[in-house]
Formats: C-alpha cells, structure tokens, sequence
C-alpha cells in the first residue's frame, strides 16, 4: 500500500441496486452512502480539494468492509442526490450472498 493513511471511519447501511447502461450495456451495483455519513465524505472531499489531494472525478480511495469481506475501491459523488456512490464487485456479492434490493451494512475507512 502506498503511504495515504486511512485516518477516518464511518458505518453506513443502505440498500444495494444495480444499474445497467454504458456502450456495451454492463452492469453495476452500487451502495448509496448519504445523510449523516454522506456528510462525512463531503467534507472529507473538501479538506483534499483543499490540500491540493483531490483524486479524478472527485473520487475518495476507501477501504471498506461488508460482513467478513474487506475490498479496496473508491467512492464517487453522486450527482443526483448529493451521496457518495460504492462500487460493490461481484466477487462481494457472492462471498456475502447479496442481490440487488438487500439492505447492506458498509463500514469504510478513508
């Protein structure tokens, strides 16, 4: 791992939906972080821009875990609601026997 810390953390729980679109059609599904812990990534997001640390798309790289799995990806501003978008992969899916429409608990560290 590189020397950025993950110094923040947060519990959020939400419902995972999918989303299917782009050239070739694919699929998504995401967890929609919002309200209080939403907030939370906002002003995050602001501090890096801030600091000259901000990543594309205004991305924030996290570490999150959702029942025994723990993952590395990034969470996204969503543009719609003003919440923060978790990509959550296949192989999550199937270690903790999620479809869309579960109620999900994410805890992230960033």
């Amino acid at each position: 791992m590189s020397a950025e810390t993950f110094a923040e953390h947060l519990t959020h729980t939400g419902r995972l939906w999918r989303w299917t679109g782009g050239a070739n059609n694919g699929t998504w599904h995401f967890l929609t972080i919002d309200g209080p812990a939403g907030e939370a990534l906002s002003g995050t997001a602001v501090m890096r821009r801030l600091e000259g640390t901000s990543r594309g798309f205004g991305s924030l790289k996290v570490k999150a875990r959702i029942g025994d799995t723990g993952f590395a990806t990034s969470v996204f501003p969503s543009s719609s609601d003003g919440g923060w978008l978790l990509p959550v992969k296949a192989s999550v899916r199937r270690a903790e026997d999620l479809a869309e429409g579960d109620e999900v608990e994410v805890s992230l560290a960033y």
